[in-house]
């Protein structure tokens, strides 16, 4: 597949099953992820894979940080904690993807950006496989009990929750994007 087409047909997935082993995730970051610019050669993300029960213990743990914030009775809090730590068993492997953060605040910024095109590259990848994958953030990926859990270093941020696994849905819906206004030229 050709990188234009890769970049105009991959799309999010919603529902995502099957497997995909070790084999391939590791291909996708080894071969894909870490190829993304970055500046100074930095090189900060790092890769959390969850298989298997990890992302039940991951997804339990979660939900009860989560719930034990919220200012609800004992048979809420049980309902929410069963509901939220199903999350991570939206597909066969997560990859969560986090930054070290270090440096000056240019540096910190760019290395953002290093890890969000990390991820880029890793969706485009699996696409470019036949695999199915989805970026996911919200209140999980920026909560810093999630460094915790998942004993990351606390100078570092996670950046998304790569979602992997077979493509359920055959064909992605079109997507039209709209050029109107969004390219300005300066020509002298």
């Amino acid at each position: 597949m050709d990188v234009l087409e890769a970049i105009r047909t991959r799309s999010s997935e919603a529902q995502l099953s099957g497997d995909v082993d070790k084999a391939t995730v590791t291909r996708l970051i080894q071969e894909a992820a870490v190829w993304a610019p970055n500046h100074h050669h930095t090189e900060p993300w790092h890769f959390t894979v969850l298989t298997g029960k990890a992302r039940n213990r991951v997804g339990l743990r979660w939900a009860e940080t989560a719930a034990a914030e919220l200012p609800i009775d004992e048979v809420a809090r049980e309902k929410y904690i069963s509901k939220e730590s199903t999350k991570l068993l939206r597909a066969p492997v997560i990859v969560v993807v986090s930054q070290r953060v270090a440096g000056t605040a240019v540096q910190i910024e760019e290395d953002h950006a290093a890890v969000s095109a990390s991820i880029q590259n890793l969706l485009l990848a699996a696409h470019a496989l036949g695999l199915g994958a989805r970026w996911r953030t919200g209140k999980m990926a920026y909560h810093p009990e999630m460094l915790n859990i998942l004993n990351l270093p606390s100078e570092s941020r996670i950046v998304g929750f790569v979602y992997l696994g077979q493509r359920v849905l055959s064909d992605a819906p079109d997507r039209h994007r709209n050029l109107d206004g969004i390219i300005d030229w300066e020509v002298e």
